[in-house]
């Protein structure tokens, strides 16, 4: 565990311009502690590899000034902790990137639970469509012990972070910016909802404010977080598919929903999918990929007892059909096959079931159980 002095030795060498993640690792690596790269001499730190004399001059010229107790004090004022690199409770998934942030800044708690992530990201403009698909997906994720992660943007992010918090899941969300910064401001009930039910995170000092450069490397720490990265909406030029291409470096699965191929919205994850990204209709197409799903066998036998209880509800019409039909369409014709009953006894008891709010029906006579379906 870091001690106070070496976290806060971390602070300062996060703090100082152009020392950025890999080249305070280096440093730290080279030195031995935060502390000692702190107090080595120009000539010591220009023998490091890869370290420019610019950046050594920059350690120089403002180790001494910058104003960590300040910075401490606003820490401690907004109720946030910092996690370090050397700490137990860093996150593993995180660091076993290429590009592992130094140090955390956390509101909220990071659990063990959250090992087991998936990042959703998408498009600011999202869709009724994307929206849909967010929320549901996301909220089946997070029902069945998945960590949602993303970035707390406008669109696909704040809907898939809200599908977590709606089934009462974990959900985190990482920042572009300080977290004395809620970023876009109009999310403010969502940031503290998300700091109750998992944590907002940022590799940033306080009081830093967001701008564009800053997100491509949030990306990393959001596809980082997660075992894999389902894209619900974007267009081939887009935050989220930059988040795609950290999740390839990092050798992360990357999961992408089909979209209609006249939205641009949909032109980057339908591009995803024609280059051998998992295409994804329903919540068993991502868990199915997830390398020891733990939670597997208990929740499928929850949704077993789910489904028992249900039935025991049902005609004996209603319940040969029920159990026909799952999360993928299914035609009116295949389902009187499948179930044995004529057309017409189909016919009328999928009403009855529309009525109940188990089942919805599709274009084209297609049917589909209405928790399962976007």
């Amino acid at each position: 565990m870091t001690s106070s002095e070496d976290t806060k030795d971390w602070i300062i060498l996060n703090m100082i311009p152009s020392v950025g993640s890999s080249i305070s690792r280096r440093l730290v690596k080279f030195f031995g502690s935060p502390s000692a790269v702190l107090m080595a001499s120009l000539r010591e730190l220009s023998m490091v590899r890869g370290v420019t004399p610019s950046v050594c001059q920059n350690i120089i010229d403002y180790r001494d000034s910058i104003q960590v107790d300040r910075e401490l004090d606003l820490i401690n004022q907004y109720n946030c902790k910092v996690i370090t690199i050397a700490d137990e409770n860093y996150p593993s998934s995180l660091k076993a990137i290429y590009d592992p942030p130094p140090i955390l800044y956390v509101k909220g708690n990071l659990l063990p639970a959250d090992s087991y992530a998936i990042s959703v990201v998408g498009t600011r403009n999202a869709t009724t469509y994307g929206i849909k698909v967010a929320e549901q997906l996301s909220g089946q994720l997070a029902s069945r012990g998945i960590t949602i992660v993303s970035g707390m943007a406008h669109g696909i992010d704040t809907f898939a972070h809200n599908g977590a918090l709606n089934a009462k899941g974990r959900t985190i969300a990482v920042m572009g910016c300080g977290l004395d910064i809620i970023y876009p401001a109009e999310n403010s009930s969502l940031f503290e909802k998300i700091i109750s039910s998992g944590a907002v995170i940022s590799e940033l000092p306080m009081g830093t404010k967001p701008h564009r450069g800053m997100f491509p490397r949030r990306n990393r720490i959001i596809s980082g977080m997660s075992l894999g990265t389902l894209v619900v909406e974007a267009s081939k030029q887009s935050g989220a598919m930059i988040t795609v291409d950290c999740a390839l470096e990092q050798g992360r699965e990357v999961f992408a929903v089909p979209g209609q191929i006249f939205s641009d919205t949909s032109k980057g994850t339908n591009e995803l999918i024609k280059q051998g990204a998992k295409l994804v209709d329903s919540v068993e197409d991502i868990l199915n990929e997830l390398p020891s799903y733990a939670f597997q066998s208990s929740e499928n036998e929850s949704l077993k007892n789910e489904d028992a209880i249900i039935e025991s509800q049902l005609s004996q019409e209603e319940s040969a059909i029920w159990k026909v039909i799952n999360s993928s369409p299914i035609h009116i014709d295949d389902i009187s096959r499948r179930s044995a009953l004529p057309i017409y006894k189909v016919s009328s008891t999928l009403v009855m079931l529309e009525l109940k709010g188990l089942v919805q029906q599709l274009a084209g006579k297609m049917f589909v159980r209405k928790s399962s379906s976007f």
